[in-house]
């Protein structure tokens, strides 16, 4: 389990360090001055200066940061305030743009490594009663030949459409007992104590056969694309479900990332590749919420300076607003992290 942590905490630091990297990179090229590149939080365990530019490890490991000059004073030379709309927006969403290159790259790279997969024929065990299958005419016997247009073979690959249709109806294509086809449509429904979309069926795999499958680079990086979009929709869903209140929310700090990465690499590399895409997409998009301290908090005020036809909030007043914004932040992630070792001293498991 210590190496399952240690490769957790190696996993979560390269989504940091790719971050910070977007912002540096992208600063460098277009001439703001970075006045210090740091991997974690201060206090400041060990630093050394090349050129114009302090590189810091952190004491507090969790985060990372590139300190640029005069992020909102303009009249700093060679600062971030003083450039162009375009290129501030360019700096300020490079950290997310990187993420999210990460992201696909992680979920492109599941298609090209070699995995087992069993398929076979999706038998229909038990209907149970009041539920959308029940309704649509599913009976119990029935093969499912396909799901909205495309065969389906295995019980993974048939959840992952039902999840992926948010409770919109589709179709479902089955055979039944006496070998005549009917293509049915079902409404899904979310149960709550399961935490997903449900159709009310149990089902077996029959005839299952095992096989190796990857992917040449050219197939697998539109298979990772298509997963990386469906891995927003399938979030974008929850967070409504949760604004709404049909859900209630769940917060993970650092910790609790790095324990779920932990726990998932126990199971080899494919589990910890795909929970890292995920995360890295997750942080990526949480960074572009408009709140202080965040990058889309920041890319708030230079569109609302661009709005405004170029006329500034004060530079004081963006970095008081910014200042309480990461005070507020910070307070929230040890609330977070608070709880998160504890879960981790009680020896409860995130996975169910």
């Amino acid at each position: 389990m210590l190496i399952a942590g240690v490769i957790g905490f190696l996993a979560l630091s390269v989504m940091i360090l790719a971050h910070e990297l977007g912002h540096f990179v992208t600063a460098k090229v277009l001439g703001v001055k970075v006045e210090e590149f740091g991997l974690g939080y201060p206090p400041r365990l060990l630093s050394f200066k090349k050129g114009e530019t302090v590189y810091s490890l952190n004491a507090i490991p969790f985060g990372g940061f590139n300190k640029l000059s005069g992020e909102e004073d303009p009249s700093v030379p060679r600062s971030l305030a003083s450039k162009s709309v375009a290129a501030r927006l360019l700096i300020l969403s490079a950290g997310s743009v990187t993420m999210f290159l990460l992201a696909l790259l992680l979920f492109s790279s599941l298609f090209m490594i070699p995995r087992d997969v069993v398929t076979g024929q999706i038998a229909v065990l038990e209907v149970d009663e009041n539920t959308p299958a029940e309704q649509a005419g599913v009976r119990p016997g029935d093969i499912i030949l396909g799901i909205n247009g495309k065969l389906v073979d295995n019980p993974v690959d048939l959840n992952y459409s039902i999840q992926r249709s948010l409770g919109d109806e589709f179709t479902l294509l089955l055979r039944h007992s006496d070998s005549t086809e009917e293509e049915i449509r079902v409404t899904p429904q979310w149960v709550e104590s399961e935490s997903r979309w449900l159709i009310g069926i149990r089902i077996d795999l029959l005839n299952p056969t095992v096989s190796s499958q990857y992917y040449p680079f050219w197939r697998a990086i539109p298979l990772g694309a298509a997963k990386f979009a469906d891995t927003i929709i399938l979030w974008g869903a929850g967070l409504v479900s949760v604004i709404s209140g049909e859900t209630s929310a769940q917060f993970l700090g650092p910790v609790a990332l790095v324990q779920l990465t932990a726990e998932l690499a126990q199971f080899g590399i494919l589990p910890l590749l795909e929970i890292a895409a995920i995360i890295s997409l997750i942080l990526g998009i949480c960074n572009l919420f408009p709140l202080p301290a965040l990058d889309g908090g920041r890319i708030a005020f230079v569109l609302l300076e661009w709005l405004r036809r170029g006329k500034r909030v004060s530079p004081r007043t963006e970095g008081v607003i910014h200042l309480v914004g990461l005070a507020m932040l910070m307070a929230f992630l040890l609330a977070i992290t608070y709880q998160d070792i504890i879960r981790v001293i009680s020896g409860e498991s995130l996975l169910p």
